[in-house]
């Protein structure tokens, strides 16, 4: 029997966060309702419950904010209070309009507008990741001036960090997996640096960081943050803005993971040689490197800097255990892998935290910065396993980034046709088959059978690769490059192996031992075999143990048994790639592994075709595989934390495009065996239809020649003639007042009962024709042709007076639907009708005073060499070889696809590139608001020109693609042709420019070609 799904879930936009908790019924069960400090709604339907349950499952006692269905008296899982105390503070610090009112640096207003308002060439920084940081700007930057009534924010950061780790201040911040916690890194720093460099006397801010992560994938991935890395988030995600970026070359910036705090061995002495050092007295042989020599190892170009900030990545394994009390759990009450589990857990932590306890005694630090998913104590901890780490003080949690859409959507068994169980079975498996499967470790003697494993687990596997054989087959249908990928996360290595080896195939070795007879896997998908019994040259299923591969040190000796095979494949694969007969040689088993693990899904790296991941632990946080659609979980789940992070490594999305609607379309993640309670509403549907994601990047050095480079422009300086001033005015100067512009000129009032009125636009009388010349004439003088600082020229206005009549009197102010002419004195419509009346006496000037770009200070040229992202877009076109330098045209409409095919077809087309992450913007004003422009294509074309050298001098024709012309369409068109292209072929430094605008699709062609045959009789000329 299965449950009433929904049709689909109501996700919500990634931009605006949830702050909602459920409403229970009388009887304590999640009804249909939330609440929301600022709204309610009855759209959004529970979390899915299990059909079956025992009565009495709920906590027995009210735990404060316990709403959430998982608190019980033994394990609060809920954010505590003051973290939604420090949340209300903040949502009414964030609205003030006013910046003056915000309390903070000028540099930090700066960038909050920036995140909050900027128009992103990419992904825009989610709600959560900008609330986490205006968090920690709030407490740094306001709490200390707002007196005694927030005082008791830092005390109780400063209390909970002196009673679980008094030699450090740390503060966490909680993020869902998938949120983007890198991304709140970069913002971090970009705030913390900006604000260092100046403000240098501050104590409150440091351009000098620390980053810790819990191993070598994440610690690789986080290169991003160095200021100078070819893919630095404060350039190619935008974080800072331009003027800054050379504030944030200030910052030193140290990453590293966790193992490099561990004392290392200076000298490697063999056993009977230190013996024999010792002596009969017993003295040690010291050869561990000293503390301050760990430091100077770690810390490199932060030796000898003061006021370090810290930021550990994954910080829950990062606390100090403490002894066992009445209230917590620690490594004695634990058995069996449960206890192996909490002392590795506990050794790890007490590296991790015992090396930042040593780099503050020996540098300092001001502050610890925590991010995690799940900042909660572990098992055998000392704490109840779940508790939140009591310095959070923002709290972003895997609920609410699933009502996003930030995340997959977990689908989570509800129900099952076996009567009378408490749960379906396949939400906790472990419950059924954990005593039939071998313990830690490899039996040692006769090989464990994989046939032999428990019925349950062989059907889950079956049940679970039924659903992923038909989403692998969409997949391909759809033209997917790479297959859906799904993964077994188990408890120990001889469990994995198992696995491993009946959904992939081994060989059966006889009793006698003396012969071998190939088992093939059962699950045809994920075999490494072919039906003829020879080993696949890529093998679409992996054995992987993530934590030794993550700690960098040499793999274990059964392990490295274990995936033998599929080292030495890979090795022969490298070599197939590289051709270099070496390039298997110059690599270490565990470095090879770690390849394969993360470049899952991954086109054109080891890992690409990858189908199944057999995990011996859970998969390592910061595994960033966005291919997986299925989990199935061998192991034990103690709680709700451990059940997030291995479901969490499943959630990655593959797409972030947004909707016509504005919002993420809904991705799965099928899961078994994991007793996950929080996951939004389960939907029956066939697999949904992936989207293919590619990437666009610069062809390099194949296409370099094509290399088109831009100014990239700032603004622009015009200086007036001292004599006559004329307009040149066309269709682009004209200003139509229009309802849509303006707001309805006829709206009805009606009552409950009664008469209703219409409520019409009417001319004042005092506003005749010459009056709203002279006003129009005068907010030309005083807000266009006025310097700053300088008194008007008034020995303009009778001359502006006359351009404004011939405006006027010309026909280039209509009015429909009802508006009148006295609607141009708004200020906004007049700084409009100001800015096209000055474009047109613009285009007239000429001689020695021309128009000027400004460029960019710090970057001013731009190039196709630099454009590299990704993208689902299904409507692009394939640029041709000898015509773009960039591989991919990302189209917004068809007519652009159809240009991209008329440009590859002229002959006198050199190079062209779309205006997709190539960073072309066009500042202009849309009324009184600086706005920016970005143009659809630039096309490098032969126009027959040449430099006085006889070298071919081409033009750069900038070309817009555009059917409707709204009010805005006119602004900028005006921008280009009185502004921007005479500004920059002034300059004499980038070339020649022009701008056109095709605006008929069909007959595009013939328009080009006619363009371009002008150019080229101009230039004969």
């Amino acid at each position: 029997m299965s449950e009433q799904f929904f049709e689909k879930p109501i996700l919500n936009s990634p931009y605006a966060y949830p702050g909602r908790h459920w409403e229970l019924d009388p009887d304590g069960q999640p009804t249909n309702r939330i609440l929301d400090n600022r709204r309610r709604s009855d759209l959004i339907t529970p979390v899915p419950k299990t059909k079956k349950q025992r009565q009495n499952t709920k906590q027995a006692s009210l735990l404060l904010g316990a709403n959430d269905d998982l608190s019980t008296t033994d394990q609060e899982y809920n954010p505590t209070p003051i973290i939604n105390e420090v949340r209300g503070y903040v949502e009414t610090w964030r609205s003030l309009p006013n910046p003056d009112q915000w309390l903070v640096t000028p540099e930090t207003a700066r960038l909050l507008q920036h995140w909050r308002h900027h128009k992103f060439e990419g992904i825009r920084p989610f709600f959560c990741q900008i609330e986490a940081v205006e968090t920690a700007i709030w407490l740094t930057e306001l709490a200390p001036k707002m007196g005694p009534r927030v005082a008791k924010f830092w005390a109780h950061i400063k209390g909970a960090n002196e009673q679980a780790n008094p030699e450090l201040m740390r503060l966490a911040l909680k993020l869902a997996t998938g949120a983007g916690k890198t991304t709140v890194m970069a913002m971090l720093i970009a705030w913390q640096t900006v604000n260092a460099v100046r403000h240098p006397n501050s104590k409150a801010f440091s351009s000098r960081f620390l980053i810790v992560s819990p191993g070598i994938t994440i610690r690789d991935r986080l290169r991003v943050l160095m200021p100078n890395d070819p893919e630095s988030y404060y350039r190619s995600r935008e974080i800072t803005p331009p003027d800054m970026l050379r504030d944030i070359q200030s910052a030193k910036i140290v990453i590293t993971n966790y193992h490099a705090f561990k004392l290392r061995e200076k000298l490697v002495i063999a056993k009977g040689t230190r013996q024999a050092l010792e002596g009969w007295r017993g003295d040690k042989v010291q050869t561990l490197e000293t503390e301050g020599e760990m430091i100077q190892r770690v810390m490199g170009d932060l030796m000898g800097q003061k006021n370090i900030v810290v930021m550990n990545d994954e910080a829950h394994h990062c606390y100090r255990e403490r002894a066992q009390d009445a209230f917590g759990d620690t490594e004695d009450d634990l058995k069996g892998d449960d206890k192996s589990e909490a002392k590795e857990n506990n050794e790890a932590a007490r590296m991790w935290i015992s090396g930042l306890e040593a780099v503050k005694r020996k540098l300092g630090i001001s502050l610890v910065y925590d991010l995690s998913a799940t900042p909660f104590f572990l098992r055998g901890s000392g704490y109840i396993e779940g508790t939140l780490f009591p310095w959070t003080m923002s709290d972003f949690s895997l609920m609410d980034a699933i009502e996003c859409g930030i995340v997959k959507l977990p689908r989570v068994p509800v129900a099952d046709n076996i009567p009378g169980g408490d749960t379906p079975k396949f939400r906790n498996l472990w419950e059924f088959i954990g005593k039939k499967l071998p313990k830690k470790g490899r039996v040692a003697g006769k090989a464990l059978d994989p046939f032999s494993l428990p019925v349950e687990l062989l059907t889950a596997l079956e049940a679970l690769y039924g659903h992923y054989e038909k989403t692998f087959h969409l997949w391909r249908e759809e033209g997917i490059g790479v297959p859906p990928v799904f993964i077994v996360v188990c408890n120990n290595t001889a469990t994995s192996e198992l696995i491993y080896k009946y959904v992939s195939g081994f060989d059966r070795v006889s009793d006698d031992g003396t012969e071998t007879t190939l088992e093939n896997g059962r699950l045809a998908l994920f075999r490494n075999y072919d039906d003829f019994g020879n080993r696949m040259p890529r093998p679409n299923t992996i054995l992987i143990d993530s934590a030794q591969l993550e700690s960098g040190e040499a793999l274990d000796k059964d392990f490295r048994e274990m995936a033998a095979t599929e080292i030495e494949q890979f090795k022969r694969e490298m070599i197939e790639r590289t051709g270099d007969i070496h390039a298997g040689d110059s690599i270490d088993e565990s470095t090879l592994l770690r390849e394969v693990m993360n470049t899952v899904g991954k086109r054109g790296k080891l890992g690409e075709q990858i189908r199944c991941v057999v995990s011996v632990s859970m998969l390592t946080e910061g595994w960033d595989a966005n291919t997986v659609t299925h989990v199935l979980g061998v192991r034990a789940f103690g709680t709700q934390l451990l059940c997030e992070q291995v479901v969490g490594r499943a959630l990655r999305r593959q797409s972030y495009e947004l909707n016509d609607e504005g919002l993420f379309n809904v991705e799965y993640a099928d899961v078994l065996g994991i007793p996950f309670d929080f996951a939004s509403k389960p939907v029956v549907s066939p697999p949904a239809k992936p989207r293919e994601t590619i990437r666009v990047h610069a062809v390099k050095p194949d296409r370099d020649a094509l290399e088109i480079t831009f100014p990239r422009v700032e603004g622009y300086r015009v200086e007036l003639p001292d004599e006559r001033l004329e307009a040149n005015f066309g269709p682009d100067h004209v200003l139509e007042l229009t309802p849509q512009l303006l707001g309805p000129s006829t709206t009805t009032n009606q009552g409950i009962i009664g008469e209703g009125v219409d409520l019409t636009l009417e001319q004042p009388d005092d506003l005749r024709g010459s009056t709203i010349m002279f006003r129009l004439a005068r907010h030309l003088l005083y807000r266009k042709f006025r310097d700053p600082g300088e008194a008007p020229k008034l020995h303009l206005f009778g001359q502006l007076k006359r351009i404004t009549r011939q405006w006027i009197d010309g026909g280039y102010l209509k009015c429909t639907g009802g508006t009148h002419p006295g609607q141009v004195l708004y200020p906004e419509i007049a700084e409009m009708a100001a800015e096209r009346i000055k474009a047109a006496i613009t285009e007239t000037l000429q001689g020695d005073r021309p128009v000027k770009a400004i460029l960019d200070a710090y970057n001013p040229t731009g190039s196709t060499a630099f454009v590299n992202f990704t993208t689902s877009k299904e409507l692009r076109w394939q640029t041709a070889s000898n015509k773009s330098h960039v591989n991919w045209e990302v189209c917004d409409s068809d007519w652009e696809a159809e240009f991209a095919r008329v440009a590859e077809a002229h002959p006198r087309v050199l190079s062209y590139v779309k205006n997709q992450g190539l960073g072309l913007e066009v500042p202009y004003l849309m009324g009184s608001t600086p706005r920016k422009y970005l143009p659809d294509f630039i096309v490098q074309v032969d126009d027959g020109r040449v430099t006085a050298e006889g070298e071919p001098d081409p033009l750069n024709l900038i070309v817009e693609v555009k059917g409707y012309r709204g009010e805005d369409a006119k602004d900028k068109a005006n921008t280009m042709r009185s502004y921007w292209v005479p500004g920059v072929n002034n300059l004499e430094k980038f070339g020649r420019w022009a701008f056109t605008e095709f605006t008929a699709v069909y007959e595009m062609e013939a328009e080009f070609a006619k363009l371009l045959s002008q150019y080229s009789s101009e230039a004969v000329q």
